[in-house]
């Protein structure tokens, strides 16, 4: 394994960290408005998304967090190999792809989840009644 070979993940371990980090910015925003909008009374749709919302944060937290200890394994494995330490340098790229892929299989629930919150929207349009 070249020194290159980790290097290929830092631009896809970066814009991954960017994505994430835009999650989590829009969920910041839609409960600074839910926050604003509903007052002292919550309906209960709001109060279903809650926990939801919570959820969804706790997840994009953690996919942050492996996502950086993917990058920061990918980094170190890159001075080994510098250093010439083949073994651990591969070793910590394994680690590396190991953490990046905990990182994106955590995503992929989040946007599960993401989809039930979608639902309970919906749900709630269903339950209006339609004009003529």
């Amino acid at each position: 394994m070249t020194l290159t070979t980790p290097g290929l993940l830092f631009p896809a371990i970066s814009l991954l960290l960017l994505a994430y980090t835009n999650r989590f910015l829009v969920l910041a925003q839609l409960i600074r408005e839910l926050n604003a909008r509903e007052g002292d009374q919550l309906r209960p749709l709001v109060v279903a998304q809650i926990d939801n919302l919570k959820k969804r944060i706790k997840l994009i937290r953690l996919m942050q967090v492996w996502g950086v200890i993917a990058f920061l394994l990918c980094t170190m494995s890159m001075f080994a190999l510098f250093v010439d330490v083949a073994l651990l340098g591969v070793v910590l790229f394994g680690a590396s792809l190991c953490c990046l892929t905990l990182s994106l299989l955590l995503s992929l629930y989040e946007i599960h989840i993401s989809c039930d919150a979608i639902e309970i929207e919906l749900n709630n349009i269903e339950k209006k009644p339609i004009q003529d």
